[in-house]
């Protein structure tokens, strides 16, 4: 907050805030590493960066790169869980915890230790057996296409495909999950083929979306299950909320309690560069910058949130 020259208080508007993000985020010169495990994040422009946020008036405020593609990554996991707990309601909770991991999120010595139920659903090993979950009793094929048609609606965008390109480059560089899905299936967590498994995960993990999207399919976390305040319904109220508890605690893999901590806000990265955060009741963020943290996280991305929340006053713990 401001003093005016007459003396009176002035607050900045969100549109003012973006826009002063985005000029001092194209400052910087620290802007992380690119995700090199995967040929084809490993050529992203670390100069890019995104941002939208939807809000519950029907706002879409944006800056930067907002309409420039990326593949969602393990944000899509946000979705898949959706659906599955749609699926297969608490069921779900006796394959996958619900605990924050404290291990990077490939690790397989935890899964290991906890005899292979992996510990939350945003760890690859518990994305993958969310996948099961949403594959139980369907061709991969149409398990995809759920996957694909519920992000188009939450988004109310159909244009949204998946990036073969990325697809293809982590199936022919996805040996750690595959060992993660096959220690997994022999104990009885992954109920059909790993192959086909890891196919539908490889591919909704390849979603491309740009930030205007993925701040609009995010929604439904942030107005209590509806798909805008007062619209259809989407999840329960209650679902909406523990979903969002889930990506407070887990959603940075062993980041996640430094995300709290600055930011403050539900969140779930993905090492494209993206970030979903959700401020209940009042807004869905999307921001995007390739370059990553020593944890797998947007290093600009999270930098933006951190400004955004301080600005607007958003963090969940209060002013």
């Amino acid at each position: 907050m401001t003093l005016t020259p007459e003396g009176l208080e002035h607050t900045p508007t969100l549109d003012t805030i973006i826009e002063g993000i985005t000029c001092r985020i194209a400052e910087r010169s620290d802007r992380g590493r690119p995700a090199d495990y995967i040929p084809e994040l490993a050529r992203a422009d670390l100069s890019r960066f995104g941002i939208a946020v939807a809000t519950a008036d029907g706002r879409l405020v944006t800056g930067g790169d907002r309409d420039m593609g990326f593949s969602l990554q393990s944000i899509s996991k946000v979705f898949t869980l959706t659906l599955a707990l749609g699926q297969v309601g608490d069921a779900l909770w006796r394959r996958v915890g619900r605990e924050p991991s404290g291990n990077p999120f490939n690790s397989i010595v935890q899964l290991e230790y906890e005899q292979g139920r992996p510990r939350n659903p945003f760890i690859n090993a518990g994305a993958i057996a969310v996948t099961d979950a949403i594959l139980s009793g369907h061709q991969p094929r149409e398990a995809l296409g759920a996957i694909l048609r519920f992000i188009r609606f939450v988004s109310d965008d159909d244009g949204i495909t998946i990036n073969e390109d990325v697809a293809r480059s982590e199936k022919e560089n996805g040996f750690r999950n595959i060992a993660l899905a096959n220690y997994m299936r022999s104990f009885g967590i992954l109920e059909n083929p790993v192959d086909y498994v890891l196919g539908v995960y490889f591919h909704h993990c390849a979603i491309e979306m740009n930030c205007r999207q993925l701040a609009m399919a995010g929604r439904y976390l942030a107005f209590g299950g509806r798909h805008t305040p007062g619209g259809a319904r989407v999840v329960s109220a209650e679902r909406a909320r523990r979903i969002n508890a889930l990506m407070l605690t887990c959603g940075h893999y062993d980041g996640s309690g430094d995300f709290a901590f600055h930011v403050g806000l539900p969140g779930k990265s993905g090492v494209g560069g993206g970030i979903l955060a959700i401020v209940p009741g009042k807004a869905s963020i999307a921001v995007w910058s390739p370059g990553l943290d020593a944890n797998g996280n947007s290093w600009l991305g999270a930098a933006a949130l951190e400004q955004l929340a301080k600005e607007m006053r958003w963090s969940v713990f209060g002013d």
